[in-house]
């Protein structure tokens, strides 16, 4: 059942729980004050029950029957009583009976070529937009018809179904697609895979798995593709805690032979620190180019001279590999001696985190868990001051908060907030629109378990993908034939969408000096850096695949 119908039936409840209540003190007012008796409120709520429902007026009618405003008040509930039902038979149980019977999920699809995704989560949203952005087509499958339903009415193309059997998977014409993807449960995915594979042996099979121990089960069912998004997140968040000039450049991407693109995390000791574009000279000093910069949670294309480089800011740069060395050399800085890691659970990310920490030498860190484990140095509540303090908090440079709850890796966020405000707080979510609370609760970087999944998912069905899919910034190629023929100022795509064009694939080759007047032609690749969402404002904006 749609949201829209929940709430108007609550609301209905509610109104005529409203009037009852409302009636049932009139009228034991009403008969205090014509009859002259004193009846108990049960009493008066048990008739006015009958006389909006006419089951019936019980011993009342005596003390009507000399009384004009008491007979028209009981022809009030009488006729208020006709009234609801009039109004609920054509308002909410014919349309709700319409519903079920002509509006019922669909349970099949003609799709060709098109991608499965079997079963709904947040983190299919991400993947979504993707596969729209690249024009591809998809069906999501659910074993929820109230689901199937308000997908359908959101604008996702859904079906109704069981999608680990094999009947569900010919109607959703798995032998005719391009690819499927198990996104249920590490129990339930290797059933989907199996059914999958009866259906069609060649086709692509990509899977979820959550925990590194149930992987193995993904890839004896028959998966072609494996990914284990909280490992990598948590991979992420470890080296984003252990930077080091090294670990900071290994994600850089070759865009053609002498460009590379990265992202590189600008540490709080960096004496790029605090400095505007314009002054630090990254450009003049070094060669490199910052074609964008992310600041907790905003990112910033195309910044100008007067852009302050913040503390942890993340900078988006392009240049040669050598460029790219100075300048991560620039923004990493001398870490303070004694400065280790504190990390805050020790679940598939936690591990991962651990892990990452682990290949950085001379990294120190300390695992805070509620739950008692060998590799546990605190076991403890991570929103708890004394936990934190126990966990030596005052030595602490960096904490990770690999918890897996969003509402405690806030409380965790505003914690350490106020007890050690000058250590950074890198946090994990599940959720993406949690990230936003995270940032305002004084977390310096955010990643959210949804974004790395649907980004992995996206790259491993699509070939436009460039930059990692845990990175803070989408880099991503598109055409834009609905550009053909403009330059790069008359179409404006900063100020429409939020992106940069940071280079162009014409003919075989890569062009990387753009300036205002470079001219869009139909059949260039544009290569783009933005926020997933403003990467998808310029898929709408430029007509491209």
């Amino acid at each position: 059942m749609p949201t829209s119908w929940r709430w108007q039936i609550i609301w209905a409840v509610l109104m005529v729980q409203l009037v009852i209540v409302v009636y049932t003190v009139i009228y034991k007012e009403v008969v205090r004050l014509r009859a002259g008796e004193e009846i108990p409120l049960a009493r008066a709520l048990q008739s006015i029950i009958e006389a909006l429902t006419t089951a019936g007026f019980g011993g009342d009618t005596n003390l009507w029957a000399n009384d004009v405003v008491l007979n028209l008040f009981i022809v009030v509930v009488n006729l208020t009583g006709v009234v609801l039902v009039f109004m609920a038979v054509p308002g909410f149980l014919i349309p709700l009976l319409q519903r079920r019977l002509t509006d019922a999920p669909p349970q099949s699809t003609n799709l060709t070529n098109h991608v499965i995704i079997c079963s709904y989560s947040r983190r299919v949203d991400t993947l979504i937009a993707e596969l729209e952005a690249a024009g591809i087509s998809y069906i999501v499958i659910t074993d929820d018809p109230d689901r199937a339903l308000d997908l359908n009415d959101d604008g996702t193309n859904a079906m109704y179904g069981t999608a680990d059997r094999k009947r569900t998977l010919e109607a959703a014409n798995a032998g005719l697609a391009r690819a499927l993807v198990a996104n249920a449960s590490d129990v339930l995915n290797p059933s989907v895979i199996l059914s999958a594979k009866d259906v069609d042996e060649t086709l692509n099979v990509v899977s979820v798995a959550e925990s590194q121990e149930d992987t193995i089960y993904h890839q004896y069912a028959g998966a072609d593709e494996v990914i284990r998004p909280r490992q990598v997140l948590g991979y992420s968040l470890g080296k984003r805690a252990a930077r080091t000039t090294s670990r900071q450049l290994q994600d850089a991407i070759e865009l053609g032979d002498d460009v590379e693109i990265s992202e590189v995390v600008v540490d709080d000791q960096s004496p790029l620190a605090g400095q505007t574009l314009g002054s630090a000279g990254i450009r003049e000093q070094i060669g490199a180019t910052v074609i964008g910069v992310w600041t907790r949670g905003e990112f910033i294309p195309a910044p100008g001279p007067n852009v302050r480089i913040e503390e942890s800011a993340i900078l988006l740069i392009a240049g040669t590999s050598g460029d790219l060395e100075g300048v991560a050399a620039q923004t990493t800085g001398q870490r303070p001696s004694g400065g280790g890691i504190m990390v805050a659970g020790y679940g598939e990310v936690g591990r991962a985190v651990v892990e990452a920490s682990d290949q950085a030498e001379g990294t120190e860190y300390t695992v805070i868990d509620q739950n008692d484990d060998p590799a546990v140095d605190v076991v403890g509540d991570a929103t708890d001051e004394e936990t934190i303090r126990r966990a030596g908090i005052d030595t602490t440079e960096s904490v990770v908060l690999a918890l897996d709850d969003d509402t405690t890796a806030i409380r965790a966020t505003l914690v350490l907030e106020r007890i050690a405000p000058e250590v950074e707080v890198i946090a994990r979510a599940n959720d993406r629109e949690n990230a936003t609370k995270l940032y305002r609760a004084g977390a310096e970087y955010v990643l959210a378990v949804s974004t790395v999944t649907g980004r992995m998912l996206a790259s491993a069905l699509t070939e436009d993908k460039i930059l990692a899919p845990e990175a803070q910034v989408q880099i991503t190629r598109a055409t834009a034939p609905d550009l053909s023929g403009m330059t790069l100022a008359e179409a404006a795509i900063r100020e429409r969408t939020g992106t940069i064009v940071v280079a162009v694939e014409r003919d075989g080759a890569l062009l990387t000096d753009l300036d205002a007047a470079f001219e869009i032609l139909s059949k260039d690749k544009l290569i783009i850096a933005g926020t997933d969402e403003a990467c998808t404002a310029f898929r709408d904006i430029a007509g491209g695949d």
